[in-house]
């Protein structure tokens, strides 16, 4: 089989490399043409679009690449239909691959979608164009099925890959000693920072999180790196704030951390899996005005997903205006110094990987791949 691939996103990167692997397992003559970036290289197949190329989030970033945008749109149209493509496989990065779907449906291309774009948090309008561009939805949250079965589109659950990469990690058995020596840094307990992957994300969130570090003198605070940035990026945004910063060592840094500031997004999920108590911080551009966009237009009372898998508030979140150096170091003193609070976190920690299941996300989603294309 032909699988043509978009993965826009660092992450996506790494979902669909592991998918990729899986696919050659159950298909050894697969053969592979893609978007996205080297760990899917690594897998063989053909990069024609680094993600790099593609990352333009918000209004004002995609106005002024629209000519770098459609001409990806134009590569992508051309080459799914010289590759002759048997099934297209996007994996999130909604604005994007949903138009590109409905060019592959219209040019009787089979279209799989790994990993649903967050249309249940916002334009949900999308989940129309899913149903009538999509032929097969292979979902990676359990609360996604109820939210498709509302629009009568049944989709399939394979599971969540970020557990299979949180299970196979590297270095689970390092000392604190270790690590700390590993990396140069002084034996004091540490409070991690993760602050998203995205440049604009990043710049709103990470100098917030960053002023928190001088309440805790006997703390050090170490950020983890997004493997899309670079040093001098982030000693640019910190100023005159000296933090590290590790690259290409996130798991590493949260299994040794005492607590961590996290922006939202799957990163809240990897500091559930490995136990480490965390507040969740969220900022958007306009101020007071994202407050309200985000008010009228987002669809779910969470944004973490943490949360969101609970179906209860299982850790705290700051959103915009409170999210404050005050607000966030007042909740980093509460999970610091509460014995029975950091419990309860935990005990919500165990309920979402409950309900997650096992690992094995991308070796189920490539059986099915594999046995529904053989159907057709």
């Amino acid at each position: 089989m032909r699988y043509f691939i978009i993965a826009g996103e660092a992450s996506g990167d790494l979902h669909a490399s592991h998918l990729m692997r899986e696919l050659k397992k159950e298909d050894t003559n697969a053969r592979f043409m893609f978007f996205g970036g080297e760990l899917m290289a690594n897998e063989g197949g053909m990069l024609l679009k680094h993600y790099r190329e593609m990352a333009f989030m918000g209004l004002f970033p995609v106005l002024l690449n629209l000519d770098k945008i459609r001409h990806n749109f134009k590569l992508a149209e051309q080459k799914l239909l010289e590759f002759e493509t048997d099934v297209l496989i996007l994996v999130d990065y909604p604005g994007f691959n949903l138009r590109m779907a409905e060019f592959a449906k219209l040019n009787r291309i089979k279209v799989f979608y790994y990993i649903s774009p967050k249309i249940w948090a916002w334009k949900t309008k999308r989940v129309h164009k899913v149903k009538k561009f999509v032929d097969e939805m292979f979902t990676i949250f359990p609360f996604e099925t109820e939210f498709y079965r509302k629009f009568g589109y049944p989709v399939r659950y394979v599971g969540n890959p970020t557990i299979d990469e949180l299970t196979h990690r590297t270095n689970q058995q390092e000392t604190f000693t270790e690590f700390v020596h590993r990396n140069n840094l002084p034996d004091k307990p540490i409070i991690a920072l993760l602050a998203g992957s995205r440049r604009q994300e990043i710049k709103r969130i990470l100098p917030v999180l960053a002023a928190v570090s001088s309440r805790y003198s006997e703390y050090q605070f170490v950020i983890g790196g997004a493997p899309s940035q670079s040093q001098p990026f982030y000693t640019e945004v910190l100023g005159e704030v000296a933090i590290p910063v590790l690259f290409g060592q996130t798991y590493d840094l949260l299994q040794q951390s005492t607590a961590a500031l996290v922006a939202s997004g799957t990163a809240t999920l990897e500091t559930a899996f490995i136990g480490i108590p965390q507040v969740v911080c969220y900022r958007i551009e306009a101020g007071w005005l994202g407050t309200l966009v985000k008010n009228i237009l987002v669809k779910v009372p969470w944004f973490s997903l943490v949360n969101l898998i609970a179906g209860r508030e299982v850790v705290k979140e700051l959103f915009q205006h409170n999210c404050t150096p005050k607000t966030v170091g007042d909740e980093l003193d509460l999970i610091l110094s509460d014995h029975s609070y950091r419990e309860s976190m935990f005990k919500g920690y165990e309920d979402v990987l409950s309900a997650l299941g096992g690992p094995g996300c991308a070796e189920r989603a490539a059986k099915l791949m594999v046995e529904l294309l053989s159907k057709k």
